[in-house]
């Protein structure tokens, strides 16, 4: 072969498609930065945009862990990326999240991913805006006031027994993720849509449960709707959801309202008839299922990491028992065990310091995502309207100074009060502003039954260490947790 051929065929396989590449790369990233707002002489935050169409949704998927901690150091608090299909701003830190979320209406708008919005749907609380977001939230917090809390606290107890008297007498491995899961989505059925554990098998339960997984695992995909795609499967995850749903709805039609139990599904066909309006179906179960997975995803992560937290740290359970003891809560005999109550959780002040310091370790949703309405300044940058914005919950809490020896488990930090001149945003496991969690008091509520059921029934191992943790979208440990769970005897 001639050096002119040889030339020619390097030219052509190599340096032709790197010049390529390279070409649609520096055009793609013109492309992202002609988006800024021009009439502000501010600079954008630091960062890179990715690949063409892709961005850095790719790297953040797949590594997001090392992803999001390789950006943080190289580029701060604030930095700019592609994610999603789209520009973003990535935030943390307390200042700076508190401009976010105290911005909302004003400098920014909640906007989920396309693909988010998409499975989830318009109908559901978290898509909707102004007025309408507004009113649905005031509706659904019926579900969740003191006398409904105080309701549900012997749905939470009998359910929360029931699944440690299994694991007690599940042999020596129990899989905590699995069974917290189940667990958590058996109570929000209760609770949140009115089911009964007599309307579904356990086959069925567990295929529901399964469609739930599927549709949180493809909840944050790329926008392309084809056959096998991330979208597409969490579309079709989502559609079987519906039709359960659907089913539980139509019974509920069939009853009187003053008859019918008052959950948060319950409540919103209520306030339809009230008002008279047309029943609109798909509102509803697009709200239901927005509701069953904030009322169990993030419970049973946040369960899970407490038996993590707990099973590292055995001084820190009996902490725990001793308030129990205090309180006469700790016995577990049949005869002699002390009901709970809203006033007895409240008085159960390190026990709420234990969930506290397990939520600042480990929130179980590590952000949120807004859409800037305008351009505005954060921190010396512009944030073009028009972009995405992400703050983060888990990196504010891991950049807050306000806490000393910030990787420890150690609750006895939130046994006083955080300083003065500190922000409220140095801890935000629930969001804040007019976004923050409208099932915030009812998970604090199940997840102290939790940590009383558990501490006063249980002791426990965990077999593999300290757990890696995931996040896809809801934290949890890659290994599931397994643990041998044993009585605990509290006469001895």
């Amino acid at each position: 072969m001639d050096p002119y051929t040889i030339t020619t065929s390097f030219f052509c396989t190599v340096l032709l498609p790197l010049l390529l590449l390279l070409t649609a790369l520096k055009l793609w990233e013109l492309y992202c930065l002609s988006r800024r707002d021009h009439e502000s002489h501010l600079p954008l935050p630091p960062g890179t945009m990715g690949l063409p169409f892709f961005g850095e949704t790719l790297q953040m998927v797949l590594r997001r862990k090392k992803f999001l901690q390789m950006k943080q150091r190289k580029y701060g608090n604030i930095y700019k990326t592609h994610l999603f299909g789209a520009p973003t701003v990535r935030v943390m830190g307390a200042d700076n999240v508190r401009q976010i979320l105290l911005g909302e209406h004003r400098l920014v708008t909640v906007q989920w991913p396309a693909s988010v919005r998409i499975i989830l749907g318009a109908g559901c609380l978290s898509n909707l805006h102004d007025g309408q977001h507004k009113n649905m939230k005031r509706v659904i917090m019926q579900a969740f006031t003191w006398e409904a809390l105080e309701n549900y606290i012997p749905v939470m107890e009998e359910e929360v027994r029931s699944a440690m008297d299994l694991w007690l007498n599940s042999g020596p491995c129990v899989l905590v993720y699995p069974a917290v899961k189940r667990l958590m989505f058996r109570i929000a059925m209760r609770l949140l849509l009115g089911f009964h554990p007599e309307d579904m098998s356990p086959e069925r339960e567990q295929a529901l449960l399964d469609a739930f997984e599927e549709m949180t695992r493809n909840l944050f995909s790329l926008p392309i709707d084809v056959p096998y795609s991330g979208l597409y499967r969490g579309v079709r995850a989502r559609n079987v959801i519906h039709a359960k749903i659907e089913e539980n709805i139509k019974e509920k039609l069939k009853m009187e309202p003053e008859t019918s139990g008052k959950d948060a599904l319950q409540l919103l066909i209520d306030h339809s008839r009230r008002n008279g309006e047309k029943l609109d179906l798909q509102a509803l179960k697009e709200s239901a299922t927005e509701l069953l997975f904030g009322g169990h995803g993030t419970t049973a992560s946040a369960a899970t990491s407490i038996i993590t937290f707990l099973g590292l740290n055995k001084g820190v359970v009996e902490k725990v028992r001793e308030e129990l003891e205090s309180k006469g809560l700790l016995s577990n005999q049949p005869g002699e065990r002390k009901d709970l109550s809203m006033d007895i959780l409240q008085q159960l002040t390190y026990t709420g310091c234990v969930l506290k310091e397990t939520l600042r370790l480990s929130p179980p949703v590590p952000g949120g995502f807004r859409v800037a309405q305008k351009t505005f300044v954060l921190n010396g940058y512009q944030i073009p309207k028009g972009w995405n914005i992400i703050y983060s919950i888990a990196d504010t809490h891991n950049a807050s100074e306000v806490f000393p020896n910030k990787e420890e488990f150690d609750p006895d930090r939130f046994l006083a009060p955080l300083p003065e001149d500190s922000s409220r945003f140095n801890f935000i496991p629930f969001g804040g502003g007019v976004r923050s969690c409208v099932g915030k008091e009812f998970a604090k509520i199940l997840l102290k039954i939790f940590i009383v059921e558990l501490c006063r029934n249980c002791d426990w191992e965990l077999l593999n260490g300290p757990p890696v943790m995931k996040t896809s979208p809801i934290v949890y440990p890659a290994d599931n947790l397994p643990t041998k769970f044993e009585p605990f005897n509290s006469t001895l």
